[in-house]
Order: C-alpha cells, then sequence, then structure tokens
C-alpha cells in the first residue's frame, strides 16, 4: 500500500519492524509463524479502510531480525506491549493469526489491560487443541525443516530470515505444553474467535473455547436479549492455511471492529 508508513521500534533489544496502513482506531495486527505480516494478503488493506493497522513481524520473522532470545508467547507478547507503549497507546484493538492469537492472547490476559478488542484466529487456547497430526508435525520441526524454504516465495521476499534457524527456534516453540483456559474466562475486553470449517482446531476445541468465553451455553432468546457478549464465526470452505488471505475473514472482523464496545464479559 503506498500510504503505509514503514517504521522500526527499539523495544526489548529488538529492531521490531512494523507498518501503519490506514487512520482511525487502532488494530494491531499479528501473523502466524514463518510468514510474516504478507499473510494476510488482501485483508490487510479491507481492515485500513476504516481504521490505522498497525502491521508487525514479530522476532525473526520478515523484516525483523532474531536475537539470542527463544520464542515464547509470553516474550512476544511483551514484545508487542512495548510497542504499544512506544507509540503512547493507552488501549488498541489485537488481532492474531494462529501464532499471533496465542501472542494476541497473552496480551489480553496478562497486565497491563490495553487490549480494547480481541480477535483470535485459527487460535487454541491450549496446545492438544491442534489435531494429533498437527501435534506430529511440531514434534518433527526442526532447522531440517528450514531448507525447504528455498522453493519458496518466502526465500525470496524475505531474504534476511534465517529459516533453519527460525523453525528450530518454532518447533521448540510449539512443543511447550500450555493450558491458558483458567485465563480465557477472566478476560474483559470483547472477544471474536474466528475458525475456518477445515482448520487444524479440533472442533471440540473450537466449542470448548466458546464456552469459556461466555457463549454456547443456550438459547439467545427471540430478542437476542441472552446472547454472550463475545463471538464465535465459523468461516466456510476455508483451512487453517487458506483463512487468513480470505476476504471472508476481514468481512467478518470488520462487523465485529465496528459493533458497540458496551458489552463485555
Amino acid at each position: 500500500m503506498k500510504d503505509s508508513q514503514h517504521n522500526y521500534a527499539d523495544v526489548n533489544g529488538l529492531k521490531l519492524y512494523y507498518e501503519v496502513h490506514g487512520t482511525g482506531e487502532p488494530l494491531i495486527l499479528l501473523h502466524g509463524g514463518v510468514g510474516g505480516m504478507v499473510m494476510f494478503g488482501p485483508n490487510l488493506a479491507a481492515l485500513a479502510k476504516t481504521r490505522r493497522v498497525i502491521a508487525v513481524d514479530l522476532q525473526a520473522h520478515g523484516r525483523t531480525a532474531d536475537i539470542d532470545r527463544p520464542l515464547h508467547f509470553e516474550l512476544l507478547a511483551d514484545d508487542i506491549a512495548a510497542l504499544i507503549a512506544h507509540l503512547r497507546l493507552k488501549k488498541t484493538g489485537v488481532m492474531g493469526f494462529s501464532l499471533g492469537g496465542g501472542v494476541a492472547l497473552q496480551l489480553a490476559i496478562r497486565p497491563p489491560k490495553i487490549v480494547r478488542k480481541l480477535v483470535l484466529v485459527s487460535t487454541p487456547f491450549r496446545r492438544d487443541g491442534f489435531y494429533p497430526e498437527v501435534l506430529r508435525n511440531f514434534d518433527q520441526m526442526g532447522p531440517e525443516t528450514g531448507s525447504f524454504m528455498k522453493h519458496s516465495p518466502l526465500y525470496r521476499l524475505y531474504p534476511g530470515v534465517d529459516w533453519p534457524k527460525l523453525f528450530a527456534k518454532l518447533g521448540d516453540l510449539q512443543r511447550q505444553d500450555y493450558d491458558w483456559s483458567s485465563q480465557v474466562s477472566k478476560i474483559k475486553a470483547p472477544v471474536l474467535i474466528v475458525f475456518a470449517d477445515a482448520d487444524a482446531i479440533r472442533p471440540a476445541h473450537i466449542i470448548e473455547f466458546f464456552r469459556l468465553l461466555g457463549g454456547g451455553k443456550g438459547d439467545a432468546g427471540l430478542d437476542g436479549s441472552a446472547r454472550p457478549s463475545n463471538e464465535l464465526a465459523i468461516l466456510p470452505g476455508l483451512t487453517h492455511y487458506s483463512i487468513v488471505s480470505s476476504p471472508a475473514l476481514s468481512q467478518a472482523v470488520a462487523t465485529f471492529l465496528d459493533a458497540s464496545s458496551a458489552g463485555t464479559n
């Protein structure tokens, strides 16, 4: 996008790359593993039509160089909190996909409370939310996996990325066991969770997630007065690997972001 601003912020020993697109209410955009902000495809521009989108390349991804530090959800969330402070934002919307969703979730459940609205795309709250075959792939992920990136467009787009090292760190991250269920129900910001109908996340886990957020407990009533304040969207005809760039995603997210923030959990 020609009107975007390209910047680096010095946070926690990182030179964190971010771009600012559009104007209005801020929305931090956090990509999934490996790909960087380019993952969002046309959705970045679509969301920037009515708000100020701040798209970030996380540690070791895209145009943010790696440092001598592991990839942990908590550390990556600290980076985004530092960026929010750097930008002098009191509160902001945050949207994360997969890996970025885990970072966004950590940002929402830990102090300070700086998330105005939270969108989690194809994100589990517990490691076993992924299908077993996905977990087996995580178990096998290592430096050798990065050698395949030489045949990927990302290899040409991001020549500065150390792919074997990135995959080694991602493998270490994804093999860590975690369970944030006790913290999910305490989130105060309005939350939208979005999944593909053929996602890498198990349907039972998706329903459990929605129930933790106050949903799926009964009929909303004729007037909708008993509907939960948080929302669930299942997008048809998509997978974990196509949802992030599908126009259906930005349509669902924009509706949620534009709605009144009056109701919270």
